[in-house]
């Protein structure tokens, strides 16, 4: 059993360590915390204030309430190739549509393959293999409360993580089941026109127990608050930037009390900047600057995008990023798809 110990807590360790939002977070399910679409992490995972597409509502739900169109986004991450961890891969595939008076519907479903384990006995014996993912679903909705001034949203989603299986009589299989609440607003044109400002708690749920409530870890409850700002937008180009700030809010505390005394350890705060120029609505040069110095993942973040129109109807972009991914590898590399009609 000691080994079966040992293995899961390796596992976590190296799905976590390289690009936790958190030095020292106590939280569990980090996975809902890694940032999808490679617009968003091109621009330095800067997004909360100028998500227009179907990734909007992980990363502001409020966002949602101004998307018209009917939008799909999926994005791959393969993590740390080329690191020597070859089976780690991040899958995202997202949805929403906008009925006239009522709001934005979206949903999206979240998916963490973090590959295939040997599980052995407190003997050594070989028990054989098994896998270890985690899995969200998630439903939201938006609405514009103040048309073209402010949208307000919120997610419901369900929880799943695999660890492994069980080592003997005397201990069950490490997985859980949880739920948790996102909730977000985005406002236009604060204190000048172009400028957008975001807030947004991603996270809300109940302590999560893969086998002992005694032991249970908070769910990564974060506080995101960003600012959108399009420096101009012509036939000819545009030109968008964009700042964040993000903080996991998870202690020993009730859920309440972690809105104040998340905040302790201030010096987790995560930092982002980014700007995208896209020129003739066709191609997208992204850069930007990520810092989370308590998760030792800092440095310049890339990225392009292509997008093509037919039919005057349809749109369907491609994206591609480069983002750094801590001390095992330079970069993670992240590829979306995305259509809207």
């Amino acid at each position: 059993m000691l080994k079966h110990h040992i293995l899961v807590f390796s596992l976590m360790l190296m799905l976590v360590l390289p690009f936790t939002l958190s030095g020292i977070s106590q939280a569990a399910m980090l996975f809902l915390t890694f940032e999808p679409g490679a617009r968003a992490n091109g621009m330095g995972r800067a997004y909360s204030a100028i998500a227009d597409d179907a990734y909007s509502m992980w990363w502001n739900p409020g966002a949602t309430a101004f998307n018209k169109d009917t939008q799909i986004a999926a994005t791959h991450i393969p993590w740390l190739q080329g690191s020597g961890i070859e089976d780690i891969f991040y899958e995202y595939l997202g949805f929403n549509h906008y009925f006239y008076g009522i709001g934005n519907i979206n949903a999206h479903i979240i998916w963490l393959d973090a590959g295939t384990q040997t599980q052995t006995s407190s003997s050594n014996v070989d028990l054989g293999d098994f896998h270890t993912y985690e899995v969200s679903g998630a439903l939201g909705y938006g609405y514009e409360v103040v048309p073209d001034k402010i949208g307000v949203g919120g997610n419901f989603k369900l929880l799943y993580s695999y660890l492994g299986p069980s080592a003997g009589f005397t201990e069950p299989e490490g997985s859980a089941f949880s739920f948790a609440f996102d909730a977000g607003a985005l406002f236009k044109d604060v204190v000048v026109d172009n400028l957008n400002a975001s807030i947004v708690l991603q996270n809300i749920g109940p302590d999560i127990t893969y086998s002992d409530k005694e032991q249970a870890d908070p769910c990564p409850m974060t506080f995101r608050a960003g600012l959108g700002y399009t420096v101009f937008d012509n036939p000819m180009g545009r030109l968008i930037t964009t700042a964040e700030m993000s903080k996991i809010l998870a202690n020993e505390d009730p859920l309440y009390q972690r809105l104040i005394t998340g905040w302790k350890y201030f010096d987790e705060t995560i930092y982002g900047v980014g700007a995208e120029y896209t020129y003739l609505n066709l191609i997208s040069l992204r850069g930007g600057y990520y810092s989370d110095k308590e998760g030792e993942v800092e440095g310049a973040s890339f990225g392009v995008g292509v997008e093509y129109k037919f039919s005057k109807r349809y749109k369907l972009g491609f994206d591609f990023a480069m983002v750094p991914a801590g001390g095992l590898t330079d970069y993670n590399k992240i590829f979306s798809l995305g259509f809207e009609f």
